[in-house]
């Protein structure tokens, strides 16, 4: 005989089986197509198929660095030369863009689940292979996206890396940007396309620019082992890193940045393209010139993600001073940056624009 515990037990368990929640997940998935080959690198064209593999909205920003964002040159593919270890030259630009005001404005993407959405990328726009030479290439994707979860937190979300592209690419190996030709043979004004009012906010802007860099020089050179301040933007103590830091520093700070070229257009690219996250960006072999956008004007002089430290910003990513990258944006992702990999925050644009900024005040 069954006893009436044990059967009230068993039908309890099957019935919360029944009726217990299913948890949604998110996930997306992202791979390259493009031609089998490719005669001179202005016909280099590759599309990208980013594609919602779960059971629930993915809500994408509009990240600059990341494929989503076709009209931004940026460096968002990973591209290999069949049987050789040399890469092509990066020759695109790079941005400094804030998430949390990407979010206000809602400047987003969203993926219904099995959704999937195409961007055809100008890869010439962004790479030179003089160097690897003529060849079969293999192209992927960047895998990382910043999205909104559901609880309204915005973070890394990585997609898993379908089929990369394979073509074999000859004739014309560089495409060269009139405003490389153009700024390296021509006298240029130091304002292109500010209003007098953007003119103001700028001058006001190179002079605290210039006090970062110097104050943060001045600093480092006290500096003989771990302090709060460096080890929150620039993580473990180690000599190479620290020398890294006191060199580019010392490159930043020697610039004089009231005879940089600014140019105020920041023109969207495509109708419609959402610059309001967007502080600034360069092209880092460029050097001198900086482009400036919507963010950069409503910001503070000083502070946290201000004008100063916004030119600081750029002038890092100049190859000149220290070539770095975009790793991460904002204070938050910055300082797991250096907990996580202190090789890259010191490799990190908005790492070195945080220290020069100290805000708040570290020792």
């Amino acid at each position: 005989m069954i006893s009436f515990g044990i059967l009230s037990s068993s039908l309890f368990f099957y019935a919360f089986v029944l009726v217990a929640p299913v948890l949604a997940t998110q996930s997306l998935s992202v791979s390259v197509s493009g031609p089998s080959s490719v005669v001179d690198v202005t016909n280099l064209k590759v599309v990208t198929t980013i594609r919602n593999t779960g059971d629930e909205d993915v809500r994408l920003l509009n990240d600059p660095d990341t494929v989503i964002t076709p009209q931004w040159a940026t460096h968002t593919f990973g591209v290999s030369k069949v049987g050789s270890e040399t890469t092509p030259d990066f020759h695109g630009i790079k941005v400094k863009w804030s998430a949390s005001l990407a979010m206000e404005s809602n400047d987003t993407t969203i993926l219904a689940p099995g959704q999937s959405v195409n961007y055809t990328h100008d890869l010439s726009k962004r790479y030179d292979f003089t160097h690897p030479g003529t060849g079969k290439y293999v192209i992927t994707a960047r895998e990382s996206f910043t999205h909104v979860d559901p609880s309204g937190n915005v973070g890394s979300i990585v997609a898993t890396q379908g089929a990369p592209a394979t073509l074999s690419l000859s004739g014309a190996l560089v495409d060269v940007p009139p405003l490389r030709r153009s700024f390296r043979f021509s006298r240029r004004a130091s304002f292109v396309n500010c209003t007098a009012a953007q003119q103001t906010q700028i001058n006001q802007a190179t002079p605290q620019a210039q006090t970062y860099a110097k104050n943060a020089l001045a600093y480092l050179k006290t500096v003989k082992a771990a302090t709060p301040r460096y080890t929150t933007w620039f993580g473990a103590f180690n000599t190479t890193r620290f020398d890294t830091v006191v060199s580019h520093f010392t490159n930043i700070s020697s610039n004089s940045f009231s005879s940089f070229t600014y140019d105020c257009s920041c023109p969207p690219t495509e109708p419609g393209d959402d610059v309001s996250g967007l502080f600034a960006y360069v092209d880092p072999e460029v050097f001198g010139y900086i482009n400036l956008c919507p963010a950069f004007f409503a910001a503070p002089v000083n502070g946290t993600d201000s004008k100063g430290g916004t030119i600081i910003h750029e002038s890092s990513h100049f190859v000149k001073n220290a070539g770095t990258d975009d790793n991460a944006y904002g204070q938050t992702a910055a300082q797991a940056l250096a907990v996580a990999t202190p090789d890259l925050a010191v490799d990190n644009a908005d790492s070195h624009e945080y220290f020069a900024e100290n805000n708040p005040v570290l020792a």
